[in-house]
């Protein structure tokens, strides 16, 4: 007889249903992965992630964190995202919030925005076009108001974007 789950987290309930319909097993490892994700404040990446659990003592695999991300970015409980550079990053989804990214491309910061009139606007397009949207993502680069007021830093920066666009 199975012991009935007990004050478990919204997300590892809903990621061990995704699980069991894999036929897979939500086992103590992934918990802390996901116990773990879901108290990070920012974007972060697979290596990041991992070393945050490494510093808490937890001995679990680079390996086993990048295929438990994959099968979090699956179950949609957390959205994988590239903001311009070689790696993918990654956020907790959580419910039923969204938002959109500002991205420097000098600093790599990340503003994170949300605009009711923005998603009415694209809910709107979409019905022009008869579209179901299932996700979307909204990311603009460019310079943040620090790196703008950097020079020459900032001005190389956006001379050099200003040729990738031509």
């Amino acid at each position: 007889m199975r012991k009935p789950k007990t004050n478990m987290p919204d997300e590892q309930q809903r990621f061990e249903r995704f699980l069991r319909s894999r036929q897979l097993k939500l086992t103590g490892e992934r918990q802390e992965l996901v116990a773990e994700v879901f108290a990070q404040a920012q974007h972060f990446d697979a290596d990041q992630l991992h070393m945050a659990l490494k510093q808490q003592g937890k001995a679990i695999s680079r390996a086993t964190v990048y295929r438990t991300l994959d099968l979090l970015v699956q179950c949609g409980l957390v959205r994988k995202s590239s903001f311009g550079d070689q790696h993918a990053h990654y956020e907790p989804v959580r419910s039923n919030e969204h938002h959109d990214h500002l991205i420097c491309m000098n600093c790599h910061g990340i503003i994170e925005f949300f605009r009711p009139d923005l998603e009415h606007l694209q809910e709107a397009i979409c019905s022009e076009h008869a579209f179901k949207p299932l996700h979307h993502s909204l990311q603009i680069f460019g310079l943040c108001k620090v790196c703008r007021e950097l020079e020459p830093e900032g001005l190389a920066m956006s001379q050099r974007i200003s040729q990738l666009s031509v």
